[in-house]
């Protein structure tokens, strides 16, 4: 499981270290894509397998399956950290996440998420207040 917040620089070739606590399950393989809200979704790669699976099984008759593999798979790229722990982030990537050099990378239970420095404060300031008021009882498969 990944925890905690984490505020690592990509270098002039755009590879960001990654924690240390992040890196022995990271070590096989991962998918970097494109995540929702602006950020970058980091996945094992058997975490990624397992994920996609019903929507790679899925009928691509529909429109919206369509549109979600594409822009899901479009975007992806599969990375092996070097040995000390850094990966490329492609720049088609670091343009969507709008990464320069100071980046935040947060836990998030089974990815890892790298957002942009200043889009991350404002996404968890707004959040914040949110936050206080949930539970999981409103969220669906739970």
């Amino acid at each position: 499981m990944f925890l905690g917040t984490h505020t690592p620089r990509l270098d002039e070739k755009g590879r960001l270290i990654l924690p240390a606590k992040f890196r022995d399950e990271l070590a096989a393989g991962l998918v970097i894509t494109r995540g929702q809200d602006r950020c970058l979704a980091i996945w094992p790669m058997e975490t990624f397998i397992a994920q996609t699976a019903d929507l790679r099984n899925a009928s691509s008759s529909s429109k919206q399956v369509r549109d979600y593999q594409r822009m899901l798979a479009s975007g992806a790229s599969d990375e092996v950290p070097d040995k000390q722990g850094r990966i490329t982030i492609p720049p088609h990537l670091r343009a969507y996440a709008g990464l320069d050099k100071e980046c935040v990378v947060v836990g998030a239970m089974n990815r890892v998420e790298v957002w942009d420095a200043a889009s991350w404060n404002t996404y968890s300031t707004e959040q914040e207040a949110e936050f206080a008021d949930l539970n999981n009882e409103g969220f669906p498969g739970l």
